[in-house]
């Protein structure tokens, strides 16, 4: 193995064996080969990579494509069925913080305990335990039991500890998935020091922000085999479209067509036709949520939609500043004087980003609309200029009865969106900020 590579799996594949009941796994060891008790379920088939030194690797894939017995393996923890996996020095994980923590001891035990089995020293241990205290920043807490501590505070204290050993190889298996947005932050600064220090990381996350954010080159795994192995942005594409049932040719993917507003507006008035005026085809189009909150008493219904980014219609993944269009097919079922259409967008954390209706914009054409057993489209346009990350519009069709708002249907959350990284901002909204400076 070339001393430039620090990790090389090579076909490895594994099999476990499923028992229907405790009786099977005896009549098996009784028997055998002669007779089969267990079903075979391939965890993975034929898994070959490699990772030179220094580089960050991410890896992406639904829940039970195989990652985590990826790492187990190359952690070496778990024996492949066949293939191999070799490693040049020193391999630490970060998979389950904190769940060799002693909870009836103190935080300041558990740092010595934990950095021991790590393989440091009392001395060592001594020296960087301020690091470790500053650090996981939990104050007076380090001489109280961990059964005491908070899920974030464990999390903190245990990270501190690892990231005090200098591993060869790195192994983050969403490790950090439970901590809050500083504490990341300050993971991934360590992350990044340890990877200018030579340290290869693999990175296991959800996280399409974090993999295009951090990661030189992802590895996209389903049903226990490599899907693509390529650019992080390319992957995570192709990851959105596993995960909604969308298939698409990856050499379309980095396909992008400059289009005029005016060659937009065109193109956007076009779509419009394509929306189903006979029936409820909502739920049937990419990026619809099946957990949206409905309600309302019937009176409209919003029968379809057409989501579309800089003229791509349904498109996978958004880069921030699209030009969206979305168009709404709408049926009025009873006489509805003046309806009210709503927008509104919000963060998966149920943040509203922004949102107006009709009545504050006076859309003067849609106040005209209502007529019993009629339909309509309707049609709003805007810059997504948001942050990484996943988004839900919520819908709705209303009117006015007095002071009263009266909801017809309402679709909460009902469309996902997923914005890829931008470097030109941080936060949550691009501000387009501009900068000066002058002598004086």
């Amino acid at each position: 193995m070339s001393c430039d590579l620090a990790i090389r799996v090579n076909g490895v594949s594994k099999c476990f064996e499923i028992y229907d009941n405790p009786r099977d796994r005896l009549l098996q060891m009784l028997f055998r080969s002669r007779r089969q008790y267990y079903r075979e379920f391939w965890a993975l088939r034929d898994i070959s990579f490699e990772v030179p030194r220094g580089e960050t690797v991410g890896i992406v894939g639904r829940n039970g494509s195989g990652k985590s017995t990826l790492l187990q393996i190359i952690c070496g923890t778990l024996s492949p069925t066949a293939g191999s996996v070799m490693t040049n020095g020193r391999v630490g994980a970060l998979l389950e913080l904190g769940s060799g923590f002693n909870p009836e001891f103190t935080g300041r035990e558990n740092v010595y305990m934990s950095g021991a089995v790590l393989g440091l020293t009392r001395k060592e241990l001594d020296e960087r335990f301020d690091d470790i205290l500053s650090f996981a920043d939990i104050g007076e807490f380090i001489d109280q039991p961990v059964k005491s501590y908070s899920s974030g505070m464990v999390v903190r204290l245990a990270f501190a500890v690892q990231s005090q050993v200098q591993p060869d190889v790195l192994i983050v298996d969403e490790a950090l998935a439970v901590g809050d947005a500083r504490f990341q932050a300050k993971c991934f600064d360590r992350l990044k020091r340890l990877k200018d220090n030579g340290t290869s990381i693999l990175l296991v996350t959800h996280s399409g922000e974090q993999i295009v954010n951090h990661c030189s080159r992802a590895i996209l795994l389903n049903a226990g085999s490599v899907v693509v192995e390529g650019k992080p942005r390319t992957v995570m594409n192709r990851y959105m479209d596993l995960l909604f049932g969308r298939e698409r040719a990856l050499e379309n993917d980095n396909d992008s067509v400059a289009l005029s507003p005016d060659t937009l507006a065109d193109q956007n008035a076009t779509s419009d036709t394509k929306l189903d005026f006979s029936s409820d085809v909502y739920a049937t189009r990419f990026g619809y949520n099946a957990h949206e909150y409905r309600w309302g008493d019937g009176a409209a219904t919003l029968l379809d939609f057409m989501l579309k980014a800089n003229n791509e219609e349904f498109p996978t993944v958004i880069l921030s500043g699209a030009k969206m269009h979305l168009s709404l097919a709408v049926r009025f079922n009873m006489q509805i004087v003046r309806p009210i259409l709503g927008i509104e967008i919000r963060t998966k954390e149920g943040v509203t980003v922004g949102g107006t209706n009709s009545e504050l914009v006076y859309c003067e054409e849609l106040f005209a609309l209502g007529a019993a057993e009629s339909t309509a489209v309707a049609a709003v346009d805007f810059d997504l200029d948001l942050a990484a990350g996943d988004y839900f519009i919520s819908l709705g069709i209303s009117s006015r009865r007095g002071d009263d708002i009266i909801p017809h249907d309402r679709r909460y959350d009902s469309i996902h969106m997923t914005v890829s990284p931008t470097p030109t901002f941080y936060g949550l909204v691009d501000l387009k900020l501009a900068m000066t400076a002058a002598t004086r």
